[in-house]
């Protein structure tokens, strides 16, 4: 080729170079998260030609090339919420842009949120998780660990008993089908397996994760339909100290008539925190104090009833009252890196009283009936010792014990006591060289000894039974896209050196990430729970109402298989969660509290009616939880955190004419011989629709507004023969109890509002008021039972915490 024609096509090339640089500009810059780490192999990508982009190298540098003028970029990484830039390209220039992406769940729940056994994040979880911020539970005035679990989407607590997605009915709390475990230590009453909620220290919560489904594998055998586990917290680098103390009143019930008290109903008291670092000693001490005046007032007897001789109670013996202490001693040891041990322990004395009727349907609603009502002192305590040994190669070893009494006296011989003692070895390890392989694997043994006359309905008050179990999960993550879990547990139980069972349960779960943020999970579980010593042997009345033995009653058994999908989503200023579950749950040998002529009227007469805990057969749950979580930023100045979910469900028998019972006049007892409403074969006491949600606008970080909602939709169905006990009791002198025009005259949904203000006066101080029952709604949600009228507090909050 000639010299001159390759100078051409030199120039050529040259110009065209010239063109293009005209018309194309770089940016670059780097990439980091919000903590200035760089984000290796971040992707950024020019939007109108996604051929066009650029991976972040090891120090979290990027550069590329975008035509002039006005571009859009996006930037993605796993595990983090995308983001899109726009900037202006001038064309043969240099145009420097740093991009900080956030966390998924760093970005919407404010923190580093781990969860699980497994310490992960929860996106990863393969089952449905709720999670719960101590800042609710303190911008809620919380004085019992139970009202601001209320809030939760999918979790009811009725009358002190958890229920998750319609999986029991109500049994006064006694013998929870949903786990309650503290810091990986159970905190249900080992006689009767009922939470004591009062007992755990609502001031030093640093997260609740509610696990929705049968999670027996890690969480025990009570945990047929989900568990509830809490994280208390230990200190920072800095000392923390937190004054809590309110003051408030119940309102007068909307009710004509129905407001019963003398002096003015009071509720008082105070939280105190505090927690620092001595040396190597972390050191938590906690107390609250409560006075509660209550709105269920002392029975009252009709002139021509015989006076009530054991429960004639006075206004101010119907009051409430707690003082409770607790501590957390842990020290990190010095020579030997990674063992860390400590003792817990918590102590409580309270004085409560049992309402399980209302005196009746009209002006006595918020009065207990005669003989229906009990005092209550309770004297409990539990001292936990532990010991951490954490390694880096060799996996985490964890020792805990826990020694658990509780003395309770109580008015009619119905005193009780009982000493549980408890013991749990964990291993955990993650193996590095099988590149995402995590392990859990323990040993849990619990063994609980109980004194009661009422729980002679075995031959003896002296009762015992043991519980020795082993457990294991691995976990497995493929290429940070999907997350395999799988588990077992097997279970032995022994009651009174006579009873024993043996049952293994298994789970399996999945957890897929289908794009940016989106989880596809899928999870199927198994649940078992063995019979408490009060369903089997209780034994009890006073007045007209008895609760009868049943030494026969069966364990009973489930699985949840559920498939999910969890959404963060990121709208201009709106960030959070969308979750959406679909779950199907089977229950064998249902355990429910059934109400029925159970008296031998040769033993006694005059208590021929009452509650006995029966299996009543096999059913299914099937529904869809739906939940939204988040934050959202609405102008310069105003802040917004939200929580809101909808459970429905359809709870059926799956055997309507089993006859599971006969009573002392020999009638057959059936899901259909035994309902109000059978037609549905809708299970009994369950709400099929649930809403629930919380909201609160915070405006330059010192005055917050604050609202929640809960709605329950209508009892479809219930025990029939509570209207033969009505029935029963029609006449002048028998104290009529009236339930049935109530519950005709009120057969539609419930929905409950609750407000708060609060002003922060400072970086220490704060005040607040705070308002349930805002509406002064009076409603029902089980059988004789109305539930607190409006209730408003003011509040005074002191916080020194330099962390």
């Amino acid at each position: 080729m000639p010299m001159k024609t390759i100078l051409l096509v030199l120039v050529g090339l040259l110009c065209s170079f010239e063109l293009w640089s005209q018309t194309e500009g770089t940016i670059n810059g780097f990439v980091k998260d919000d903590k200035g780490n760089p984000i290796i192999d971040a992707a950024v990508i020019y939007k109108k030609d996604i051929t066009r982009g650029a991976l972040a190298d090891e120090n979290g540098f990027y550069e590329m090339t975008v035509p002039a003028g006005e571009a859009l970029l996006i930037c993605r990484y796993s595990g983090m919420l995308p983001d899109t830039v726009s900037v202006t390209v001038i064309a043969g220039g240099t145009l420097s842009k740093d991009i900080v992406l956030m966390p998924i769940v760093t970005d919407i729940e404010g923190v580093d949120v781990k969860v699980g056994k497994f310490d992960k994040p929860l996106e990863d979880q393969t089952v449905s998780m709720e999670i719960i911020r101590p800042e609710l539970i303190e911008n809620k005035n919380t004085r019992s660990i139970e009202t601001a679990l209320d809030q939760t989407p999918g979790l009811n607590i009725l009358d002190g008993e958890p229920q998750i997605r319609g999986g029991s009915g109500f049994t006064f709390g006694v013998g929870s089908k949903v786990a309650v475990i503290v810091d990986d230590m159970p905190m249900l009453s080992g006689d009767a397996g009922r939470p004591e909620w009062g007992f755990i220290p609502v001031e030093n919560i640093h997260q609740i994760e509610v696990i929705k489904g049968a999670s027996s594998v890690l969480s025990g055998s009570s945990a047929l339909s989900g568990a509830i586990h809490i994280r208390t917290a230990y200190p920072g680098l800095k000392p923390k100290t937190k004054v809590n103390a309110y003051t408030g009143l119940y309102s007068k019930p909307s009710v004509e008539g129905a407001d019963w008290w003398t002096g003015t109903p009071l509720i008082s008291g105070a939280n105190f925190l505090h927690s620092r670092r001595v040396g190597n000693l972390d050191v938590v001490l906690g107390a609250n104090v409560n006075y509660d005046h209550g709105y269920i007032g002392p029975p009252v007897t009709d002139s021509l009833v015989e006076p009530d001789t054991i429960s004639n109670f006075n206004e101010q013996q119907m009051a409430s009252k707690r003082a409770r202490f607790n501590f957390n001693l842990r020290y990190r040891a010095k020579k030997f890196k990674g063992l860390s041990y400590g003792v817990n322990g918590n102590i409580m004395v309270a004085q409560s009283n049992l309402a399980f009727a209302w005196l009746n349907d009209s002006s006595g609603l918020y009065q207990a009936y005669p003989g229906a009502v009990f005092l209550q002192n309770q004297f409990i305590f539990n001292v936990d010792p532990f010991l951490n040994f954490l390694t880096e190669t060799d996996g985490k070893h964890h020792f805990r014990m826990r020694l658990l009494h509780s003395d309770n006296e109580m008015t009619a011989n119905q005193s009780n006591r009982s000493t549980t003692m408890y013991g749990d070895y964990m291993f955990k390890k993650s193996y590095t060289s099988l590149k995402g392989f995590d392990f859990i694997g323990g040993l849990t043994g619990t063994y609980t000894s109980s004194f009661a006359n009422l729980y002679s309905g075995g031959g003896s008050p002296n009762n015992d039974i043991l519980n020795i179990s082993a457990y294991s999960q691995i976990e497995k993550k493929f290429q940070k896209i999907i997350n395999l879990s799988v588990g077992g547990r097997l279970e032995y139980f022994q009651l009174n050196d006579t009873i024993t069972a043996i049952k293994p349960v298994f789970r399996a779960g999945t957890s897929i990430k289908l794009y940016q943020a989106t989880f596809l999970r899928a999870s199927y579980g198994q649940g078992y729970r063995f019979p408490t010593i009060t369903e089997r042997f209780i034994r009890t009345g006073v007045g007209n109402f008895g609760v009868f033995p049943n030494p026969d009653v069966l364990p009973e058994s489930s699985w949840n298989a559920e498939v999910g999908i969890k959404q963060g989503i990121k709208l201009g200023k709106i960030m959070g969660y969308f979750d959406v579950a679909a779950f199907w749950q089977e229950y064998e040998n249902t355990i429910e509290y059934l109400f029925g002529f159970w008296g031998d009227p040769a033993v006694d007469p005059n208590q021929l009616f009452g509650f006995k805990f029966v299996n009543t057969g096999n059913s299914r749950v099937l529904g869809l939880d739906v939940s939204f979580s988040g934050k959202a930023k609405i102008g310069e100045n105003v802040d917004m955190t939200f929580m809101t979910g909808y459970n429905y469900i359809v709870p059926k028998t799956l055997n309507p004419d089993y006859i599971y019972a006969v009573d002392e006049l020999g009638r057959d007892y059936s899901y259909n011989s035994t309902s109000l409403d059978s037609t549905s074969q809708i299970l009994k006491y369950r709400f099929l629709h649930n809403v629930k949600g919380d909201f609160e606008f915070t405006i330059k970080k010192r005055f917050s507004i604050g609202f929640s909602v809960k709605y329950f939709s209508k009892i479809v169905n219930m025990d029939g023969v509570i209207e033969e006990f009505e029935i029963a009791t029609v006449g002048p002198f028998v104290q009529n109890i009236r339930y049935l025009d109530y519950f005709a005259d009120h057969r539609f949904g419930n929905w409950i509002f609750d407000a708060r203000v609060s002003y922060k006066i400072n970086e220490f101080h704060k005040i607040a008021l705070i308002s349930a029952n805002i509406t002064n709604r009076s409603y029902s949600l089980r059988p004789l039972k109305i539930e607190a009228p409006r209730t408003i507090m003011l509040q005074y909050t002191y916080k020194l915490d330099r962390n």
